[in-house]
C-alpha cells in the first residue's frame, strides 16, 4: 500500500489521537501490503525507512512540534538514517512503529523508530533531522523551549554520538570530493 494512503489515514485518524509529550513513545498500528515486499517476500530494507515516516509523522503532530515548525515556517528535513533489521515482515502481518525522541545537539534531533511485532523488536531505525526555515535551521533547544520543556537534551548515548560524529565525517568528505 503506497505511503500516500497510510500518511493519509493516519491524519483521518488523527482527531481520535491524544496529544503526548514531546519525550513520549508514540504507537502507530500497521500491516504489510503486497507493495512493501522484494523478492524473497518479506519486507524490503528501504521500505523501513519509508515506514518511519508514517511513524515519525504521528510524532511531530501528536508531540506539537508541527505548531512549533508552523510558527518558524520551517520544513523537517532527514539528515541521515540507520537501520538495523533483525527478524523478518511478511505478507499481511500486524506491527507497530514506536517512535520516539532520544535526545538533540545543538543541531540535530535524533528519532528512534522501533518495529515491533507480538512484543519482540524486529527493527530500528535511528534518523537523525532537523527544522529548517526562511531564517535558517530551527535549533532543537528552540523547539523545546516553545514546547514548555526543558532546553537541556536526555544525554545522548556513546554509540548515538558516534555515529553522529561518522554522518559528519562523512559529509565532510564529500564536499571535500565535491571541490575542483
Amino acid at each position: 500500500m503506497n505511503l500516500w494512503f497510510r500518511l493519509f489515514l493516519m491524519l483521518l485518524r488523527r482527531p481520535w489521537r491524544k496529544p503526548v509529550p514531546w519525550l513520549a513513545t508514540t504507537v502507530v498500528r500497521l500491516r504489510v501490503w503486497p507493495l512493501d515486499l522484494d523478492f524473497n517476500r518479506h519486507v524490503t530494507n528501504g521500505r523501513y525507512f519509508t515506514l518511519a515516516d508514517v511513524g515519525r509523522m504521528d510524532y511531530v503532530l501528536r508531540s506539537g512540534a508541527f505548531r512549533v515548525a508552523l510558527r518558524h515556517r520551517a520544513l523537517p528535513i532527514v539528515g541521515d538514517v540507520c537501520g538495523k533489521f533483525r527478524r523478518e515482515l511478511k505478507l499481511f502481518e500486524r506491527f507497530e512503529i514506536h517512535t520516539r525522541m532520544l535526545g538533540w545537539d545543538e543541531r540535530w534531533s535524533f528519532v528512534e523508530h522501533r518495529f515491533v511485532k507480538d512484543q519482540r523488536v524486529i527493527a530500528v531505525v535511528v534518523m537523525r533531522g532537523l527544522f529548517r526555515g526562511p531564517k535558517g535551521n530551527v535549533a532543537p533547544a528552540e523547539f523545546a523551549r516553545e514546547l514548555g520543556i526543558d532546553e537541556q537534551s536526555p544525554p545522548l548515548p556513546q554509540w548515538l554520538q558516534e555515529w553522529s560524529a561518522s554522518c559528519d565525517g562523512l559529509s565532510l568528505h564529500l564536499r571535500e570530493a565535491e571541490r575542483p
